[in-house]
Parts: structure tokens; C-alpha cells; sequence
């Protein structure tokens, strides 16, 4: 018996038949659209990222408006050599990884700030010690990451420091302090009953 004609096969026989022929064509044309849409997708993400790193981003609730002005006034902002810091450079973990869990984190005080928990100055001050101890904290168990991203205490020169100050300094690597066990407050004013 000899096999029907392709014409007399009918619609579903060519509907089984054309996916063969253009298969292979939509693997090439799929995997391109894949790669432009992760391409475009990956740079929104870090574009993102990076308008989170600014400090038009950090002050747009105005309950951030005083810490700004704090830290405009410190040598942290304002110095001889114009080097600048910005709030995430203190606030985000120099690394990816620790600073998307720091970005975050900073939600929190954005839902703080939605709830109204965190929504006037007068209500910032209220919760300042408490939002403090968890950046403390924070520096204190990555051993002052965000501190050290700018500051190597290898690269310092001791003999220009006062004594105290170098004797610490120098100690460092061998005290178990790091940078925030004496520097607190130095971009911002010290919470009362810190």
C-alpha cells in the first residue's frame, strides 16, 4: 500500500510538519530576545542601584533632610583635598553581595518613614539612638567595611597623628577594636543617652 499524498494528508498533518521546519530558526531568534531582555533588565537593576547611592535619593524624605545637613558640616563633606562622602559610601557595604542586603535594609526606614513612624524630624530624633545602635552594630561586626573602603590604616602616617590617636591606630590589626569603637559621631550628631 503505498503512502497518501501530501496534499491528501490535511491541516493537521502540515500543522505537525511546520513546526519542524522553522524550529531551529526560533531557537537562534529566542535566545536573542532572552539575551536583550536580561542585557536591558540587568542595566535597569544597576541603573536603579545607583540612583539609590545618591544623596538626591538618600534626602528625598525629608526626615533625611537633618542627618544630610549634619554631614555637610563635618570634614567628611567639606575638606582641603575635596574628597566627599556621600551617605551610601558610610551607609552600603563597599561589596555587592553586602551592599544589596544594606540597600535592602534601607527599606525599612522607608516603610518607617510611609508608616509615619519616621516621617517628620521630630519623630527621626525620637528613634535616632535606636536607628544609630543598628549602623554601630552593624559596622562593628564587618570590622568598619564602609570606614576602611576609604581609610587603610596600613597607609596612615602615624607620626602625624596625635599620640592617643596613633597608639589606637596602630594597634588595630591586633585589638580587636575597629573604626567605630572611637568614632561615633562623626558625620552626624550623637544620639542623647549615646
Amino acid at each position: 500500500m503505498s503512502s497518501p499524498a501530501p496534499e491528501s494528508q490535511g491541516f493537521g498533518a502540515w500543522a505537525w510538519r511546520r513546526p519542524r521546519r522553522w524550529f531551529l530558526l526560533g531557537i537562534p531568534i529566542g535566545g536573542l530576545a532572552a539575551f536583550c531582555v536580561g542585557i536591558f533588565a540587568t542595566g535597569g537593576f544597576f541603573g536603579a542601584l545607583h540612583v539609590m547611592d545618591s544623596e538626591a535619593f538618600c534626602t528625598s524624605c525629608h526626615s533625611m533632610n537633618a542627618p544630610a545637613q549634619e554631614l555637610s558640616l563635618t570634614v567628611h563633606y567639606n575638606n582641603q583635598f575635596g574628597i566627599r562622602a556621600s551617605c551610601s559610601n558610610c551607609h552600603v557595604a563597599p561589596t555587592f553581595v553586602a551592599g544589596l542586603i544594606d540597600h535592602m535594609k534601607g527599606t525599612t526606614q522607608v516603610w518607617g518613614w510611609m508608616t509615619g513612624e519616621l516621617n517628620t524630624p521630630a519623630k527621626f530624633e525620637a528613634h535616632r539612638l535606636g536607628l544609630a545602635k543598628k549602623v554601630w552594630k552593624e559596622l562593628d561586626a564587618n570590622n568598619s567595611a564602609e570606614c576602611r573602603s576609604c581609610h587603610t590604616p596600613k597607609a596612615m602616617d602615624l607620626s602625624k597623628q596625635p599620640a592617643a590617636a596613633a597608639s589606637a591606630h596602630g594597634a588595630l590589626a591586633t585589638s580587636g577594636m575597629t573604626c567605630i569603637d572611637c568614632h561615633k559621631g562623626i558625620a552626624h550628631t550623637l544620639p542623647t543617652g549615646s
